[in-house]
Order: structure tokens, then sequence, then C-alpha cells
């Protein structure tokens, strides 16, 4: 008979992503795989199962053709006239970790547990992060 997975069996664990010379597109979707939790054995879709992810070197990720001047982020303040619009080499500009987290963020599931997964997320721009104690040293 198989167990059904219980909050008490999930461990999270850390995980240190470089993006420096890698395609946005297709290192969101390895991030979004690893904050899900779907390579797990014990994954299922309505518990929360998901690691912590660190991505550093966000301002040189790479895209491919021309999105740097064609590709629109909008956002709207709510009020009358408030809809703004920027190109993705101005935001990276502005917040380069913010064209990750947008990019992530569509390619998790849209449900209650998006939220929680992107707690998880830390996004940084340069080589730096707070994170350092968390991962294990390698010899």
């Amino acid at each position: 008979m198989t167990d059904s997975t219980k909050q008490s069996d999930i461990k999270h664990v850390w995980h240190l992503v470089d993006l420096k010379g890698k395609t946005l597109g297709r290192v969101s979707s390895e991030i979004a795989k690893l904050l899900m939790g779907k390579a797990k054995p014990y994954f299922v879709r309505n518990i929360d199962c998901g690691d912590y992810v660190v991505v550093i070197n966000a301002k040189d990720v790479v895209v491919t053709g021309k999105k740097e001047e064609q590709k629109k982020y909008y956002r709207y303040s709510g009020y009358p006239g408030g809809l703004h619009a920027e190109t993705l080499g101005a935001l990276r500009k502005r917040k380069p970790f913010e064209v990750v987290n947008h990019a992530v963020k569509g390619m998790l599931p849209q449900n209650k547990l998006r939220d929680k997964m992107l707690k998880r997320l830390f996004v940084f721009a340069g080589e730096e992060h707070s994170y350092k104690d968390k991962f294990k040293a390698s010899v």
C-alpha cells in the first residue's frame, strides 16, 4: 500500500544557481522544478515540497533574438493612465533580479502554493549573497 506524503516527511535542501551566460527561459524552468520539488520521489501537487534556490549573477543572464529591445513588461498603478511599459533591457538595468523573478513566477502553477514557493527563491544581481552558510562545503 502506498503511503501518502506528510508535511513531516519533506526535507528542504538549498541549491545555488549561477546564471552567468545561461539562457533565461531554460534556466527558469529548471529553477521552477526545484521550487516545486518535482524531482523528489515523494512529490505531490497539494503539498509544498520544494527546495530553497539562491540565484546569483542575474544581471548576466542571456536572452536570444531581439528580446532585449522588443520584450515588454507591464505594470499598472491602479490610477487612470497608470499603465507603464518597460523593455527587458531597461528593466534589467533598473532591477536585474526582477527579470528572473517574473520568468520563474510564470512557470510555477497558478494556485495557492505559488506564493510559498516564491518565498524560497532568492535572486541576487551579482556574485555576493547572504546565504553562504546554508551550503555544505565541498572538498
